[in-house]
């Protein structure tokens, strides 16, 4: 491996720097190098997928019952809203990239928010994860795992908790299987050392739509669950994860010290890996090194009479964060990847409710209908009432929060 290969590791020394510092961080950078060429040496990357990939944006095969996925695990960097450069560990995804390149290809790429994860009630998962490294960090071995968050594993091994199941070392991979039975709102995140690798930003959504979808109940064609006639449907949907990050215990991570636990304080507040206003950018975000490492922004737009579906779902480390609207109503139609209705479709108990706000801890999750049909053309507040959250660090009047915008 050459070091261009190794992303410009000379990016890292600055000869201006003190001969002390600048010796520490070259003598970091050359380790760094040195562990890589040992871990593509020896690396066991190994793709398992029972079908032909078509299209690698979404994992889809030409098996239309199967869906296979590539994720890397490591480190990299992504741009808060005030501009800071914070350390991540994260997800990228290399899915299709051949087995010899993906430690070249993962490498420095972590994402924040961890790629989006879609599949269909139906479907067999196949999910491979593979162990980059942590280039800034050559002194982490740190394994990974990940865990899809609320959804009922038939086998413990693939859960991803380490204690009952199957946790990755560097340069290797796992392939992970799901028989996906249940629709609903999920989410996935790292669950070795989750404390640290949650807040360091090892966080993704990820949702499973209903086999109903396609059928045609009320004049809509896709909906959030099995509901049997039509009252989840909706005409545009988007993912909504509330996040936040803590920079001294980021910077402490970077700067080999150890994290302040104790102290955790989060004052950056996102949504989807965002801090308004990078929360309505339409573009990627470049990271220091110019790759791209927030690639999911949460504007929402709709025409007038749209209805749409909000899948919310909070991995914060710390805080409860409520998540309020003016303007339009907001009906809540599932919690915990379920249906918000008693047993027996669709003739149970309806039991979704309106509201303006919703409150959730990390690990919850829920599935929101905003109903357009009676609201007037304009621009709307998707807002945390938590008000010393809407701020990115220090910098006022930014933090979580997104705009909606109804078109006529």
């Amino acid at each position: 491996m050459d070091m261009k290969s190794l992303k410009d590791i000379n990016v890292g020394f600055d000869r201006k720097e003190s001969t002390m510092k600048g010796i520490t961080k070259y003598l970091i950078l050359l380790i760094t190098a040195l562990s890589v060429c040992v871990i593509n040496a020896e690396a066991d990357i190994a793709t398992q997928c029972p079908a032909t990939i078509i299209n690698t944006a979404t994992g889809e095969t030409n098996n239309p019952n199967i869906i296979c996925k590539h994720l890397t695990a490591g480190d990299g960097f992504v741009k808060m809203a005030d501009g800071t450069d914070s350390y991540i560990f994260g997800f990228s995804d290399v899915t299709g990239v051949p087995d010899n390149q993906v430690m070249d290809m993962g490498m420095l790429m972590a994402n924040f928010s961890a790629p989006t994860l879609t599949v269909r009630e139906g479907q067999e998962f196949y999910l491979t994860l593979t162990n980059a490294g942590m280039m800034m960090r050559p002194d982490l071995f740190d394994p990974h795992t990940v865990h899809f968050h609320g959804f009922p594993n038939a086998s413990s091994v693939f859960d991803g908790e380490p204690m009952a199941s199957i946790a990755i070392n560097m340069g290797n991979s796992i392939t992970y299987y799901y028989n996906v039975v249940e629709p609903g709102t999920h989410m996935y995140h790292c669950h070795v050392e989750a404390s640290e690798h949650m807040q360091m930003g090892m966080l993704g959504n990820l949702y499973v739509l209903p086999a109903q979808d396609g059928t045609s109940y009320g004049g809509y064609t896709t909906f959030a669950y099995n509901d049997g006639d039509g009252s989840t449907g909706y005409d545009v949907a988007y993912p909504i994860q509330m996040v936040s990050f803590d920079p001294n215990f980021h910077a402490a991570d970077l700067n080999i010290q150890p994290p302040p636990f104790a102290l955790m304080k989060d004052t950056y507040t996102m949504l989807n890996g965002r801090g308004y206003p990078d929360t309505i950018n339409p573009s990627v975000i470049l990271n220091m090194n110019g790759d791209p490492s927030q690639q999911i922004n949460s504007l929402i737009t709709a025409a007038q009479g749209d209805k749409v579906l909000l899948r919310i779902s909070s991995l914060s480390t710390t805080d409860f964060y409520t998540l309020a609207i003016l303007g339009i109503p907001m009906k809540v139609v599932g919690t915990g990847a379920r249906i918000l209705r008693g047993k027996g479709l669709p003739s149970g108990t309806d039991l979704y409710y309106n509201t303006n706000s919703v409150t959730l801890g990390g690990g919850e999750s829920t599935d929101v209908i905003l109903d357009t049909t009676d609201v007037d053309p304009g621009t709307y507040f998707l807002y945390t009432t938590n008000l010393n959250d809407l701020s990115n660090n220090n910098e006022d009047f930014g933090g979580m929060m997104t705009e909606i915008v109804v078109t006529p």
